[in-house]
């Protein structure tokens, strides 16, 4: 409606307002419960609901009365080859986190259960994690000595394993799983890739057999401990970790190379503990300095409800590690979890996940465990051992209690370089070079924050290197929020579609007519900036359009999903200018809760119901019409 004399085929509608409780609850059901989890018990009765919130909140209950003996035979079988794996890995990452290594042993017992109760995921093998070990060692061990006060340390552990059961749990139970996502693919991808390297570093101490060690994590301090001992090198040590290292490489490329064999690979750290330790027996190698671990103690988890220090000096680090361990913990589990499900085509809630990890690492932290998540490379043995739900935690988890019961004397003479070339082999994995080059073809500025994260671990620490990624993460939002795209459209030639020109070139401008696109909902933070650059938009057609006089601005509203009494003020701004510049302004498709604003402030009568229209096609037809009635006419038009 350009004029009296033209009709647009189709008006655009100003939804009827809503009483704002409901839209307020409406807005906090789709942010908080996007899936809709309520929508199973619309018209049940009573009892029914009961029984639903039940399956909700405790999962087994769900699938466990559809399990057959066809399931159990495949999940026996995956269980079985997962704690083949979790045994030496659980008694290796224990030692990383600088932690008794049958705490490693417990933590691979409680948590699964727990798991296999509450988890979604049907290929989650959950167990202890090297980065997760690698973060407790570097952060309390800062505090606290393990090796001056080990009961102290440990009790810390335990402490901030539960911390971090309470703010994963949380997390799940608030619903504010998506405050996970802020930790990017090419965050984790290098925080992933700078701790492997860290660790693998570390690992040096256990392969040269050196006693004393620095506690720092950083490559300078490490590699500077390393060649500070080099008088202290033991050959014997260094020889049988560099030949178990290449057997756990060998074993890894082979599995790769020849997928059907898989569990060559997942029986490797277990067959090497086993050779290790019968080689350390039959050459004495405690009396050539090769160290072993010892005696484990038999029995089950022990209770430590009454070891978690609540009222220890050092709680506010213990909070602080248990959440940043916690943060890691469910990035790489719930990020595993989707992986695995996106393959065998189910779907993990991942506020449930949350909540699953949050309780398994609660109750661990009460019976002797320490932080516990999903490990990709458990949960790819699982995967590829053909595990048909969470029973596979189940068995291992059955598995790894009678080795508490009746196998740890066979663990005494473990070497520690054994455990350091189990680790090493498992954390060359997680260098994901690959990803890297990936996302220098796709993204530059994802590879800088990439590379900063895993430069930021790997020459400062692990905290840094954290903090620095999510910061350059936050400021790509935020840039992208304040700083959103203004497009120039036009018209696909033959065809009613209008485009950006930069993108099709063969895009024909209209003459008289600008057409700007706005790809963000406007807010205080970029009103100013698209006013600024509406208004320099206009200024630049106008000086270069020397034949053709610009007479409409259409502003393209499909995209701005939402808007602040910020925009609203940004368009009156933008009206007022283009009215000083004998211009009308034209806006084109506003979306539902945009239009509602626009008539709240008086703008849409302000602007003038006739100049809104439901698309850019029919915005340009009335200016041509308008442009054209002014040329036969110059008394009829009414701009």
């Amino acid at each position: 409606m350009g004029s009296s004399d033209y009709e647009s085929p189709h008006r655009v509608a100003i939804p009827p307002s809503k009483p704002f409780l409901t839209s307020f609850a409406s807005t906090v059901k789709e942010t908080l419960f996007p899936e809709d989890p309520f929508r199973q018990f619309h018209g049940q009765p009573a009892s029914r609901k009961l029984v639903l919130g039940l399956q909700y909140f405790i999962p087994i209950l769900e699938w466990a009365p559809r399990y057959t003996f066809h399931f159990f035979k495949a999940d026996l079988v995956a269980g079985i080859t997962i704690a083949s794996l979790a045994v030496p890995q659980g008694i290796s990452y224990a030692n990383l986190a600088s932690l008794p290594p049958i705490i490693g042993l417990y933590s691979s017992f409680v948590p699964p259960l727990i798991y296999a109760m509450l988890g979604s995921s049907r290929d989650l093998a959950v167990g202890t994690v090297a980065v997760a070990s690698l973060l407790i060692s570097s952060m309390l061990g800062k505090e606290v000595s393990p090796v001056e006060h080990p009961k102290e340390y440990v009790q810390l552990a335990l402490t901030a394993t539960f911390f971090a059961g309470v703010f994963q749990a949380s997390l799940g139970f608030l619903r504010l799983g998506f405050i996970v996502d802020f930790l990017s693919h090419a965050t984790i991808v290098g925080f992933m890739a700078g701790a492997a390297t860290v660790v693998c570093l570390q690992q040096l101490k256990g392969i040269l057999g050196l006693a004393h060690f620095t506690h720092e994590t950083d490559v300078v301090s490490v590699l500077g401990s390393v060649f500070e001992q080099v008088h202290q090198w033991r050959w014997e040590s260094g020889l049988l970790g560099c030949c178990f290292l290449f057997f756990l490489l060998l074993t890894r490329y082979y599995s790769k190379r020849r997928p059907a064999f898989f569990w060559i690979n997942a029986m490797a750290p277990l067959t090497s503990i086993i050779m290790g330790s019968v080689i350390v027996y039959l050459i004495h190698g405690e009396r050539h300095g090769i160290e072993v671990i010892g005696h484990l103690k038999k029995g089950l988890n022990p209770p430590t409800l009454t070891e978690l220090s609540f009222g220890s000096p050092h709680l506010t680090t213990t909070i602080k590690t248990g959440i940043v361990t916690g943060i890691i913990a469910l990035a790489e589990g719930v990020a595993v979890g989707r992986s695995f499900a996106m393959v065998k085509n189910y779907h993990i809630d991942g506020n449930k996940e949350m909540i699953a990890f949050g309780m398994m690492n609660i109750a661990g932290s009460c019976t002797s465990c320490y932080l516990t998540s999903g490990a990709f490379s458990r949960s790819a043995v699982n995967f590829n051992a053909g595990c048909k739900s969470a029973v596979s935690n189940i068995v291992m988890a059955i598995a790894v209690m009678i080795t508490l019961l009746f196998l740890t004397p066979l663990f005494y003479y473990t070497p520690l370089v054994v455990l350091a070339s189990i680790i090493t082999a498992a954390m060359l994995g997680l260098i994901d070079y690959e990803a890297a080059f990936h996302l220098w073809k796709l993204d530059k500025f994802d590879f800088l924050v990439c590379i900063s994260s895993y430069a930021g671990v790997v020459f400062a620490s692990i905290e840094v290197g954290l903090v620095t990624a999510v910061t350059l993460s936050l400021l790509r939002l935020l840039i992208s929020i304040a700083r959103p795209k203004t497009l120039a459209l036009g018209n696909i030639p033959n065809s009613t579609i209008y485009r950006s020109i930069d993108q099709y070139p063969n895009a024909a401008k209209i003459p008289g007519v600008l057409i700007l696109q706005i790809d963000a909902p406007i807010y205080f933070a970029n009103a100013n900036y698209l006013r600024e650059r509406i208004s320099r938009w206009i200024c630049e057609e106008v000086e270069d359009r020397l034949k053709t006089t610009l007479q409409y601005v259409i502003l393209d509203m499909s995209g701005v999903s939402g808007m602040d009494t910020s925009g609203i003020t940004m368009l009156q701004e933008i009206k007022k200018n283009v009215d000083h510049m004998d211009l009308k302004l034209v806006l084109a498709n506003p979306r539902s809760e945009v239009i509602k604003k626009l008539d709240s402030s008086k703008f849409v009568e302000s602007l003038g119901q006739e100049w809104i229209y439901l698309t850019v096609d029919e915005a340009v037809a009335a200016c041509n019409f308008m442009l054209h009635t002014c040329k036969l006419d110059p008394l009829d038009c009414h701009v």
